[in-house]
């Protein structure tokens, strides 16, 4: 009897240790399963106003108005800053430029790119065993000591740097300008194609997508990061067969219209895959429009200014994010948000901490679940090339004092062609963004109280990370990725102080700036 109730129990222990076990295997297989694959799109160029659900004029953009349908829309979303590389710099590292010492466009001949010590999303998500890859224009470095494969990616495929650095002119004839190289596309670390011609080119939005589209079908089964950065809408424009003559706007609206499509293909492949519902998609561009191209640039409207500065126009952008089961679909958010938060968002969704250095971002996810009065961010430094342009708190935007380039005053170019620049300079300036998006009415007389506060968030940001304008060094910026030692920032030459003549003139798209500047050198 005794040994039949002591067989009784230890067969009830294993079985129950048997279930506990079960159910344990079950909670981690649904953890798995639970990782939301994230995708990453990344437009070049594109304006405030290129997409339909933001006032596109000319042509139509059906894929992206359903992904804001089905998602939520941003008001006051921006770019880090309005320039290539430094705006995907902090896109990846949740950093304002300067702290990750990433600023303006990275040429073929840059030493620098970023520094393989910044976690990047890509490093942060693997940490949970993410597949991950990259289609499209990198712009972080060039060498392969910086490519995407060293920064966290499985897969690379696409341009090393923006596709105007090519030994071509704006009429599409190879012309050697600047002693570029062929235009390289990469897979992995090598180069597997030399792009020359505008026809070339206009393959580049298809492949990017084909090869994306691939890669969610073959990682249906696997958590995965997609970072689709098109290297359109930036010129030369260059559009396929399947859409050029399609919008009423010309090439520029053909090629939107392409980059639209792409975003179908993307979403039609998740819904294929049975993975939709459960893919975080988020949509955005670098930077503002290239205005003094035309035609052959976006817009910005009713923001000021474009690409290249930190008026609205330069750094606010159009902002999709769709997440089904966490965001209200049609919902419209209107609070302050950037690419800097994308990383420190994607933590807390995945569960996954950062490494543990500096950042300047924000998790977002209270706006993205809609929490009743969430203001993650507050704030935002309009910080461009080093120097600190303006500073943001709640609706309030002070400008300080700097040169700027301007689109105002002048003719855009035409066709492919550019226009020239104007030089613009502002003084301490007050704007209620709220009551004057378009920034024209500077009430800074009214509001001293705002502007000392704001000016105080002004000093803290140069401390941490400085001022190029004010020559003030930041005492937390960490350095890029360097192919060499570090040289003497500050460099001298015989023409400092001197009244020179140049025998040829700078062109008009490319003026010398700074007291000092050697423009023919």
């Amino acid at each position: 009897m005794k040994s039949f109730f002591g067989k009784s129990i230890i067969g009830l222990m294993k079985t129950t240790i048997a279930v506990f076990i079960l159910a344990l295997l079950a909670s981690c297989s649904e953890q798995k399963e639970t990782l939301p694959n994230i995708v990453l799109i990344f437009i070049d160029d594109q304006g405030y106003a290129d997409v339909g659900v933001y006032g596109a004029q000319g042509f139509e953009t059906p894929h992206l108005d359903r992904l804001a349908a089905d998602g939520m829309r941003f008001t006051d979303f921006y770019a880090s800053t309005a320039v290539c590389s430094a705006s995907r710099a902090s896109l990846l590292t949740g950093c304002y430029p300067p702290r990750v010492s990433i600023s303006g466009a990275l040429n073929p001949y840059a030493k620098v790119g970023l520094n393989l010590e910044e976690e990047t999303i890509a490093d942060l998500v693997k940490k949970k065993g993410y597949a991950t890859a990259i289609y499209g224009k990198w712009h972080l470095g060039h060498d392969s000591l910086f490519l995407p494969l060293n920064q966290g990616f499985d897969e690379y495929f696409g341009l090393p740097y923006s596709n105007d650095m090519w030994p071509v002119g704006f009429d599409g004839v190879p012309n050697g300008k600047k002693n570029y190289p062929a235009l390289s596309l990469i897979e992995g670390y090598q180069k597997v194609e030399e792009v020359w011609t505008l026809d070339d080119q206009s393959t580049l939005t298809t492949r990017y997508t084909e090869r994306a589209v691939e890669f969610i079908k073959k990682n249906k089964d696997n958590p995965f990061f997609l970072y689709v950065p098109h290297s359109m809408a930036h010129v030369p424009i260059a559009v396929s067969k399947k859409f050029k003559g399609k919008s009423e706007q010309g090439p520029y609206g053909d090629m939107t219209m392409e980059l639209d499509w792409s975003v179908g293909e993307i979403v039609k492949a998740l819904e294929e895959s049975g993975i939709d519902d459960n893919t975080l998609i988020i949509y955005t561009s670098d930077n503002g429009p290239w205005l003094n191209f035309g035609n052959h640039a976006g817009s910005a409207l009713p923001l000021r200014e474009g690409k290249g500065n930190m008026w609205e126009g330069g750094p606010r952008v159009p902002c999709i994010v769709k997440w089904p089961g966490h965001i209200e679909p049609g919902s419209v958010c209107e609070s302050i948000a950037s690419t800097i938060d994308v990383l420190p968002t994607i933590s807390e969704i995945t569960g996954i901490p950062m490494a543990g250095k500096k950042i300047d971002g924000v998790s977002i996810l209270p706006l993205l679940e809609g929490q009743e009065g969430a203001n993650p961010r507050n704030t935002f430094l309009y910080y461009y090339d080093k120097g600190l342009c303006a500073v943001r708190e709640g609706d309030w935007k002070l400008v300080f004092p700097h040169s700027y380039r301007s689109y105002l005053g002048v003719e855009p170019g035409m066709d492919g062609f550019p226009g020239k620049y104007a030089r613009g300079q502002s003084g301490l300036e007050l704007y209620n963004l709220r009551e004057d998006i378009s920034e024209q009415n500077n009430v800074i007389e009214q509001h001293p109280e705002i502007v000392q506060r704001l000016q105080e968030i002004g000093e803290q940001a140069r401390l941490e990370m400085g001022d190029a304008f004010l020559k003030i060094k930041g005492k937390e910026v960490r350095e890029p990725g360097r192919l060499g030692p570090a040289r003497d920032t500050k460099v001298t030459h015989k023409a400092q102080g001197k009244s020179v003549q140049l025998i040829t003139q700078p062109h008009d798209n490319y003026p010398g700036e700074g007291g000092v500047t050697l423009t023919n050198g």
